[in-house]
């Protein structure tokens, strides 16, 4: 299993356009035929003007595979990609490698936090390793989504995504985590590892398999 994260950039003010036309016109051409839609985003904190989208394929090859099935989909291209296209500015793609099973909400009205470390040379299977270690304790206070080392893309990098009923709750979570001794052994651990740090608050799609 693979999971492919793409991030999009649009042009101001067009946010609600494109999730628009994703929901009624590209969801509907593509549904799960072409990879499985896992969840759908938009951005809340952090870059504005994003939508970031996590797809799941059982292999690279099966990727390519239905990715060129895509193509010859004109209710795709034709239909989709030629509304959506012009409303773009600027395109990312990762293959992230799961670390954990990905563990998607059962119910509704969340907002998630994406999380992008990245470490020192070669030392990022050395942080997964005391992140999956310290799971358990913190997990006591939030759920973890997903863990992912990049394949594809920039390397070096751990992403994970976590999930909360609000800002509130996410505050109130990180500092009692933060105040919990094994916690706290992690990070002394794992920080010194890392060489950057990126967090952004997303909110799902109306069409998102995550809510």
């Amino acid at each position: 299993m693979i999971h492919e994260l793409r991030t999009y950039t649009l042009q101001p003010g067009k946010q609600a356009e494109y999730v628009r036309l994703a929901a009624e016109v590209g969801r509907k051409a593509r549904g799960d035929k072409y990879g499985k839609l896992e969840g759908y985003w938009t951005s809340e904190f952090g870059t504005l003007n994003q939508v970031f989208h996590l797809w799941s394929y059982p292999d690279l090859n099966e990727r390519e595979r239905l990715r060129a099935e895509l193509q010859k989909n004109e209710d795709w291209t034709k239909g989709y990609v030629a509304q959506s296209r012009p409303l773009l500015i600027a395109q990312e793609n990762r293959i992230l490698a799961p670390q954990l099973p990905l563990k998607p909400p059962t119910a509704d009205g969340h907002l998630y936090e994406l999380r992008w470390y990245r470490t020192q040379p070669g030392k990022a299977p050395e942080w997964i390793s005391h992140l999956k270690a310290a799971m358990p304790v913190r997990e006591k206070y939030s759920p973890n989504v997903g863990l992912w080392i990049t394949e594809m893309g920039l390397l070096n990098e751990v992403v994970h995504l976590w999930v909360y009923r609000d800002l509130n709750e996410r505050a109130a979570v990180r500092a009692k985590a933060s105040q919990d001794p094994q916690w706290q052994a992690f990070l002394a651990k794992g920080t010194p590892l890392l060489l950057d740090m990126k967090s952004i608050i997303l909110i799902p799609a109306p069409h998102s398999p995550m809510k």
